[in-house]
């Protein structure tokens, strides 16, 4: 836990947002009406655009950037610090390495998955909504 003084074991915001962006990509619900935040329900700037994931950065209480590895290959080197939710479980989360393809300007969904304690992570960045195949 980043505060050792809390003793408690309920989880973060942090943790009951990545539960909402979870719900809301397992279960695209267009329609609502909401202010444009990372627990806005519906995905993309309208109802008309069938996206499925909300991307998110991360950042640990030290203010670093979460990065981790786009592989589970030993000694690659190259790493994203953008991920898809894909599961919360009280307060870890695992997450998917997404990569950005500047080419298309899309995200590509990697095999690389990682749980982290979100009592860990103090801010959170939502990304636009977009579409990752094979997710």
């Amino acid at each position: 836990m980043c505060d050792n003084s809390n003793s408690s074991s309920k989880c973060n915001c942090i943790a009951e947002i990545l539960k909402v962006i979870n719900i809301l990509q397992s279960e695209v619900c267009p329609g609502d009406s909401c202010l444009e935040t990372c627990t806005r329900a519906f995905f993309g700037p309208n109802s008309s655009v069938d996206f499925n994931t909300r991307p998110v950065t991360l950042y640990t209480c030290n203010n670093s950037l979460v990065q981790m590895p786009v592989s589970n290959t030993p000694g690659e080197e190259t790493t994203s610090s953008t991920f898809r939710v894909e599961k919360v479980d009280g307060c870890c989360a695992t997450l998917r390495v997404l990569v950005f393809n500047a080419e298309t300007s899309t995200y590509t969904a990697t095999n690389s998955f990682f749980t982290i304690n979100t009592d860990c992570l103090c801010a959170i960045k939502c990304l636009g909504d977009t579409f990752v195949e094979g997710v």
